[in-house]
């Protein structure tokens, strides 16, 4: 018996592949698992090898596993590509099809099962990944009965039969299976606690806890990694009376989700890199005229193009430093699934009660990737609107503009919905003044500047830093964003089985960065490691700039469009010792 599994299915692109995890996933999750799926796939509709990694467990578990149990393949390639995952107990599972061949390197089991001809038998060799199925669950001496719920609700609207055919095609692949394997011994999971959860992506937790946050209007560009996010809301908001509002580019969409919050409507926009590069101006504009506005950046490979659809964080410093001009804005890193759904309903009360830019930022492993959820507690999730009026203004003397943009102690001035009795006031994308009408003179700029910028430095932000720090004096502080958490935890404890003192600091709040708690941690510890994906260590950079101990700080970096593997990490940190 295990209480792990590794499995992956592989092949090219529009193959199904995608159908085949999301099948087997969701059942094992309705059992109890837990489970945490990564997808490797090229930037192109059809063609070029896909993989979908799941890790199933009956604890939690927040990253990839670093070997592989087995590997179901519809092609060679599929082999080629990731039999070196495979431990010496693994097991390949191949359709006969294409005389799959085992390398000579490889001590993993094979069997040859004819996924394409037994599906074309039953009626269309689109049942191939079914067939796929089957053959995975006698290897691991499942039910097959458990995917019939599953096979209902995605074939049911296509009539009885289809699901019937469907369940045939798990059956005969299961059996046929059996048969090769004959007594030999299978992989047995340990049975799950049978608990219900959520099995979600971050970017639909995101979209989720954007509508209980009172968003009502989406304004956005389809990009990947980000797409998944108006897609879900496409669907969603038109019941709660909001829409969404594909637009002609990114310029558009935030202008637009500007617009629309100066209206006083809870707006979102959603992209990547470079749909963020063009969006800057208008962040700009939305920190001098202090509108409320959150932006997703679903990070992804870069610069330009780069890699559309891998691993990267290297978005850190352009979301921090990316406008021209200097104004308060707020950036979020959620490194959870969970977290991503309170955050994206956080930021925007942190949007209206400072009055300026929330990046939500993630990266393409946290938004694709797709995981257990424990329930979410919806009444944790409040609407506050900050200095937004709701009642009728007083009436000002000698029919005076209103001041929007009043110079207040703590650097937030009152906010009205335009429309509103006595609450009339210019809005400009240059300099001005209390009133808003344009303005150059030097003392007013000075107000202004620093009103807007004092805003930030009195931010109260729950849990700006994760810390697990139960050693007072650490050999060791691990820090990262994001998705590499997770690896990170798992890491962790290969350490501590090595003997070294481990701290861990997961950084939620990018900016304005929690210096002082990050000295804290970083003085307690000998020697600091920070993992990130990306080339140049922006985040250890950031670290330095903020807290120093340049001396103490390691980068341990990967950017080769994959995500980090727990091995990697507790490798890379032995190494420095």
């Amino acid at each position: 018996m295990i209480n792990q599994l590794s499995w992956k299915v592989g092949g090219q692109q529009g193959e199904g592949i995608e159908s085949t995890g999301e099948i087997f996933s969701i059942a094992l999750n309705r059992l109890g698992y837990y489970l945490y799926g990564y997808r490797h796939f090229s930037s192109r509709i059809k063609g070029g090898h896909t993989n979908n990694k799941i890790r199933v467990s009956t604890t939690q578990v927040r990253s990839i596993s670093d070997d592989l149990d087995i590997l179901v393949a519809f092609d060679q390639e599929t082999i080629d590509v990731n039999y070196k995952e495979l431990h010496e107990n693994g097991v390949i599972i191949a359709d006969a099809k294409f005389s799959p061949k085992k390398p000579e390197d490889t001590q993993a089991a094979m069997y040859a099962v004819p996924f394409t001809d037994m599906a074309t038998e039953l009626g269309t060799s689109l049942m191939k990944n079914m067939v796929a199925i089957g053959a995975t669950s006698a290897i691991l001496d499942l039910d097959i009965q458990v995917f019939a719920e599953v096979v209902q609700e995605i074939f049911g609207r296509k009539g009885q039969q289809v699901v019937d055919k469907n369940m045939e095609a798990i059956k005969a692949g299961y059996e046929y299976t059996k048969e090769q394997l004959g007594g030999a011994q299978t992989m047995q999971l340990e049975k799950a606690d049978g608990q219900k959860r959520l099995f979600m992506i971050g970017n639909d937790a995101i979209a989720l806890g954007a509508l209980a946050g009172g968003c009502r209007f989406m304004a956005a560009y389809p990009i990947t990694p980000a797409s998944e996010i108006m897609e879900y809301l496409i669907k969603k908001l038109p019941a709660l009376g909001g829409t969404v509002i594909q637009t002609e580019d990114e310029i558009a969409a935030v202008t637009m989700a500007i617009g629309a919050n100066y209206g006083g409507v809870r707006t979102i926009t959603a992209s990547a890199g470079p749909g963020l590069s063009l969006k800057m101006e208008a962040i700009g504009l939305a920190g001098i005229t202090e509108t409320p506005v959150v932006i997703v950046d679903t990070q992804r490979g870069g610069p330009s193009t780069g890699l559309p659809t891998k691993q990267e964080q290297s978005d850190l410093m352009a979301m921090i430093y990316g406008t021209h001009g200097e104004i308060p804005k707020i950036v979020m890193a959620p490194s959870t699934v969970q977290e991503a759904f309170y955050d994206a309903a956080e930021a925007f009360n942190l949007a209206e009660e400072y009055q300026c830019p929330v990046i939500l930022l993630t990266d393409l492993q946290l938004s694709l990737g797709k995981q257990t959820v424990e329930p979410l507690n919806y009444e944790k999730v409040e609407i506050r609107r900050g200095k937004l009026a709701t009642e009728e203004l007083p009436e000002i003397e000698n029919k005076g503009y209103f001041k929007r943009y009043e110079v207040t102690e703590d650097g937030v001035s009152p906010r009205v919905i335009p429309g509103m009795k006595n609450g009339i006031h210019h809005v400009t994308g240059v300099e001005h003044d209390e009133t808003g009408k344009p303005s150059e003179s030097a003392a007013n700029r000075i107000a202004q500047m620093d009103k807007r910028l004092r805003k930030v430095s009195n931010l109260k932000f729950d849990t700006p830093i994760h810390k697990y720090a139960p050693h007072e004096e650490a050999d060791l502080l691990i820090v990262g964003f994001n998705s590499t958490r997770g690896t990170i935890e798992e890491a962790m404890g290969r350490l501590e089985k090595d003997g070294l003192k481990v701290n861990h600091a997961h950084v939620r709040l990018v900016h304005p960065f929690p210096a002082e708690e990050m000295m804290q941690l970083v003085q307690s510890a000998k020697k600091v490691a920070v993992i990130e994906n990306n080339a140049t260590g922006q985040l250890a950079n950031i670290i330095k700039m903020n807290v120093g101990s340049h001396e103490k700080i390691h980068k341990i970096l990967k950017y080769d469009g994959n995500p980090f593997l727990p091995q990697e990490v507790h490798t890379k940190c032995k190494e420095l010792f």
